[in-house]
């Protein structure tokens, strides 16, 4: 039998307040590290973080999200949920990850 492993993904979408204005980007990357960290602390096994480009995501470099989440957490996975290499040198993405890892 195998075991079961459950992860989270997120692009760091900004949620709508109250009064329906977009969270700002900073708020929301603060609020995905949060995430991750409480996903830690109860045992989810990875957090994969996806790269986007539309105004209504707040994470870019999730390379730089995921260093952030490292230094916070101490045995949950973490992963890349997107990477666009079309719009980044593919080694130099390489290289980021490596360091990270």
């Amino acid at each position: 039998m195998t075991d079961v492993v459950m992860g989270l993904d997120t692009f760091g979408d900004l949620p709508t307040q109250d009064d329906g204005a977009l969270v700002g980007h900073a708020r929301a990357i603060r609020q995905v590290v949060d995430e991750a960290v409480l996903a830690d602390q109860v045992g989810v096994d990875v957090i994969a973080v996806g790269e986007q480009h539309r105004p209504d995501y707040s994470v870019s470099a999730p390379d730089v999200v995921l260093a952030g989440i490292a230094g916070r957490t101490s045995r949950i996975r973490l992963a890349s949920g997107v990477t666009v290499l079309s719009s980044d040198d593919p080694v130099r993405v390489y290289q980021r990850f490596a360091t990270l890892d």
